[in-house]
């Protein structure tokens, strides 16, 4: 079992007031005030991907997660305000930046090329989530073999039972206040999205969330546990909670919600079947299909839109294909013509869907159609027919 334990102390000033305090709280006055954090963990070996370190405010949860990972605990920091979100990333290439942020749930391309400081808070929360996730790569391979699993970081910054290096391939960033600063429908969307793209292999790194809030616990579902209310250890991997989706149809007046989020500005044709997707009752994606044009008993997949709170968990593909399976049940073929990487990749590799077609600078506009359809000329684009579940 290895043993952390650290002392924290601050002056305390004589003052007048102070001493108006100790009077009226009967609080001693030391030239020091002091205060010690215990916590025994035990070997971790290299068989986990998520930690957790939770507890309330003042607990010490910082305090022995500074001393276990040094400097991968990642604290927020300024974001520039004179340029998009996409530029924050210092030199990283492009595909890289994209994939984390749809990654870590922020999968909204109108949203990249805004600034940081004109985005929701869940949003920022994500930007910061996926900086410090690229953060963690970008070790030279000297560091990255030199990382070492949490209780041998932590034998290294002074704990007892100090045991040799082991090597990790893999690179480690603890999150300072994980979802501290969201609403808690973010918070347990965001923990499963993060959780995900790490169990799946799409995040390469281990992960530790520092956080005063339990309610993410069963929606990141990490393989331990420190709680430092109980200054205890625990191994557990919770199963995460099923998200239980309703698919219904709506008026086309529904997009207004969803317009701003899409990559596409074009308007929701007055032909289109509009569907919501909800959440516990509440609205959290929204699709749309048309007639394909040229072709008799078919239809497409002409918008699909989840709100960014809700992003990274799969909802916008579950939505999407729910409104398919409808299609077919009506006796309709459904395709859908997709740009967006997470589609394409979501439809690649599912065996719902059959590639029919990839289009590297899109397809013209089709002869008949209305001068306002927004043909997809100038974007690399794959299509898809779905095949339904028997596929």
């Amino acid at each position: 079992m290895t043993h952390c334990e650290v002392t924290v102390s601050c002056p305390v000033f004589d003052s007048f007031r102070v001493q108006q305090v100790a009077g009226m709280f009967d609080v001693p006055i030391h030239e020091r005030a002091a205060e010690r954090f215990c916590v025994e963990i035990p070997e971790l070996g290299d068989g986990w991907q998520i930690g957790l370190v939770v507890g309330p405010s003042g607990s010490g949860k910082t305090t022995i997660a500074r001393r276990l990972f040094g400097d991968r605990l990642y604290r927020t920091r300024p974001w520039p305000d004179d340029c998009a979100v996409v530029d924050g990333f210092g030199d990283r290439p492009i595909k890289e930046i994209t994939g984390m942020l749809t990654a870590v749930g922020f999968s909204s391309p109108p949203g990249w090329i805004k600034p940081y400081g004109v985005l929701s808070g869940g949003e920022q929360f994500r930007c910061d989530l996926a900086r410090a996730l690229l953060t963690a790569g970008q070790r030279t391979p000297q560091e990255n073999d030199e990382t070492k699993p949490v209780h041998r970081e932590g034998a290294s910054a002074g704990i007892d039972g100090e045991a040799p290096p082991v090597a990790d391939p893999l690179p480690l960033v603890a999150f300072d206040e994980f979802t501290s600063v969201v609403d808690r429908n973010v918070a347990r969307i965001a923990s499963a999205a993060v959780s995900k793209a790490i169990r799946t292999g799409r995040i390469r790194c281990r992960f530790v969330a520092v956080t005063c809030h339990y309610d993410v616990t069963e929606w990141l579902a990490p393989d331990w546990v420190i709680d430092m209310a109980s200054a205890t250890f625990s191994r557990r991997r919770l199963r995460r909670p099923a998200i239980e989706l309703e698919i219904v149809r709506c008026a086309r007046a529904a997009w207004r919600l969803f317009a701003r989020h899409h990559y596409l500005s074009g308007t929701v044709s007055p032909q289109a079947r509009c569907f919501l997707g909800l959440w516990e009752g509440v609205p959290v994606a929204f699709c749309a299909t048309l007639p394909l044009a040229g072709f008799r008993g078919r239809r497409r997949i002409s918008r699909v839109v989840t709100l960014p709170d809700y992003q990274g968990v799969g909802i916008g593909t579950a939505v999407m294909e729910g409104v398919a399976q409808l299609q077919r049940a009506w006796g309709y073929r459904v395709n859908l013509t997709a740009s967006h990487p997470a589609v394409i990749a979501h439809c690649r590799r599912s065996p719902r869907w059959r590639a029919v077609g990839v289009f590297k600078t899109g397809a013209r506009q089709g002869a008949g159609l209305a001068p306002t359809y927004r043909g997809s000329l100038g974007r690399a684009v794959v299509s898809f027919e779905y095949v339904g579940h028997e596929g």
